[in-house]
């Protein structure tokens, strides 16, 4: 059976890996505002974190809430930049610029938090 795409069916804005929509995917919302130095920098460290942690299982959609701020209400976003991880569940939220890899790692349950402290 043949199936065709829809038009204008939504894209996520920036996937990060091809094959990401397998099962065992990452699904992370990064919501920031405008091109500000801690909005890049998110971008910046997240791409980083993903690429050397969770191999190629990720799906990154980067939400700008100057463009669009009607979808802050949606994630229920107070500050920015806010990373959100839909999949795998539970969500997690972290706020902030994820500079500190640890605590980003140990947020989105990519490394037990008692095996970061030894």
């Amino acid at each position: 059976m043949i199936s065709k795409k829809k038009k204008g069916a939504a894209k996520p804005r920036r996937a990060a890996k091809p094959g990401a929509e397998k099962n065992n995917a990452w699904n992370l919302h990064l919501y920031v505002a405008g091109q500000t130095s801690k909005s890049i920098a998110a971008i910046a460290n997240l791409k980083r974190i993903c690429e050397q942690y969770m191999e190629a299982h990720y799906t990154i959609e980067v939400i700008d809430l100057m463009q669009k701020p009607q979808l802050a209400r949606n994630d229920q976003i107070v500050a920015i930049p806010t990373l959100i991880r839909k999949v795998p569940e539970p969500m997690k939220r972290i706020i902030g610029d994820l500079s500190a890899t640890e605590r980003v790692l140990i947020g989105l349950d990519l490394v037990p938090a008692k095996a970061a402290q030894a």
